[in-house]
Parts: structure tokens; sequence; C-alpha cells
């Protein structure tokens, strides 16, 4: 069984950045497709971004392109997002999603079998 923990979240003012980390154990090699999903207090989880096994493929929701990148380390099982130009709006917490069934990127929660704990990101104006 695959198990995934989050870290690199906090407070940060407007327009600043955080680093998210998840850190992949256990059966690491059945992990394919990466991704982050965040969830407002009172809204649904949301698609953030996702990276396929070999990191050359990518996907980001229209809400976070251009300021936020995911990228993996499959020797640390390991993948990342970069959080830039942070808005009050960017506020959720933050969840690490792995899936073992498919190989190229997917953007649905449905399609992700392995859920990290979140964690929470709070952006101040």
């Amino acid at each position: 069984q695959v198990q995934l923990v989050e870290s690199g979240g906090g407070l940060v003012q407007a327009g600043g950045s955080l680093r998210l980390a998840c850190a992949a154990s256990g059966r690491t090699f059945s992990i394919y497709v990466m991704g982050w999903f965040r969830q407002a207090p009172g809204k649904e989880r949301e698609f953030v971004a996702a990276i396929d096994w070999s990191g050359t493929s990518t996907s980001y929701a229209d809400s976070v392109k251009g300021r936020f990148t995911i990228s993996r380390d499959n020797a640390k099982s390991t993948e990342y997002l970069q959080m830039n130009s942070l808005k009050p709006e960017d506020t959720a917490v933050y969840y690490c999603a792995s899936s073992s069934i498919y190989t190229s990127v997917v953007t649905k929660a449905i399609l992700y079998n392995i859920w990290g704990q979140g964690t929470q990101v709070t952006v101040s104006s």
C-alpha cells in the first residue's frame, strides 16, 4: 500500500511563494500519475495540477497557469508544487494524490485512488 505525506503549507502574504512537497512511501513502483488538488471552505475539491510518471507531461487548472509549477523526483518518490504570486483565493487545504491505474495525466479526482492527508495554505491580503 502506498502512503502520501504532504508538507510545506503555511501562511504567506499575497504575492509570496510556497513550495509544497508530497513524499510517497510503500509500493512506490506502482505510482503513475501524481497530482495536486485543493479544497476551500464551503467549496468542492478542485484540480490544481498533475504530472505523469516520466515528468514530461503536465496539466494545470486555468486559475494557476503561469503561477504554479508541478514537478517530481522519482529517485526520491516525491512530487512538488511550486506556488508563486499567491493570491488570497488560493487559500485552501491542498491534497496530494496519485493514481496507480492511469499512466497519462488525468484531472478528475475520482480517477486518483491514493490521497494524502492535506496541508493548509493560507494567503493573506
